[in-house]
């Protein structure tokens, strides 16, 4: 009779073990998973900064240079679709849409050294460039969270547990294929 409740007692002992360790690692899931959640949310965060900042830069823009109406649309239009943007990899596409949009809108600002000179045109161009710089700190932190859930997602024993509890891997946050070749700025000088 003792034989049988000492093998029922390690039975039960294996099986507490092992919730034990099953509750962990789930719980460790749920930890990295919010931890991508909350690098997301910063992207979001320091993107919403960008575009609450555009505005005012476009219309500073306007006065001094009315016929660059191409370029405003442009960026206008870019920053519509990072407002409107759902997933990761639809917010790097606007984001680099909208990168692109800026980097013509410097080249406008080439042409009018009164706008360059104007303090608050200065004062945004320098919260803007802050601001991206805190994107890009945004999205390494995002990938490097991302990086962490993914291999636990991937790795043995994680994997069993990630497929029970319905963990699956997080994208990274990508730039556009565009994004490999630089940027070509004229300033229609030929000399």
């Amino acid at each position: 009779m003792k034989k049988g409740w000492l093998v029922i007692g390690i039975v039960v002992a294996v099986i507490v073990i092992f919730g034990l360790m099953f509750m962990s690692s789930y719980n460790s899931f749920v930890n990295l998973e919010e931890d991508v959640n909350q690098s997301h949310a910063q992207i979001e965060n320091q993107l919403q900064r960008r575009l609450d900042l555009i505005p005012n830069l476009v219309n500073t823009v306007k006065g001094y240079a009315a016929h660059e109406k191409e370029v405003i649309a442009s960026i206008s239009d870019a920053r519509a679709k990072l407002a409107g943007a759902k997933t990761p990899e639809e917010e790097a596409t606007a984001n680099d849409q909208l990168s692109g949009a800026l980097s013509r809108l410097l080249v406008v600002v080439e042409n009018y050294p009164n706008l360059k000179a104007d303090q608050q045109f200065t004062q945004l161009m320098d919260e803007l460039a802050g601001t991206e710089n805190r994107i890009a700190v945004a999205r390494k932190d995002y990938n490097e969270q991302v990086a962490k859930f993914n291999k636990k997602v991937k790795r043995f024993p994680g994997s069993i547990i990630a497929g029970i509890g319905g963990f699956d891997q997080k994208e990274y946050f990508k730039a556009a294929p565009q994004a490999q070749e630089a940027p070509k700025v004229d300033f229609g000088g030929n000399g």
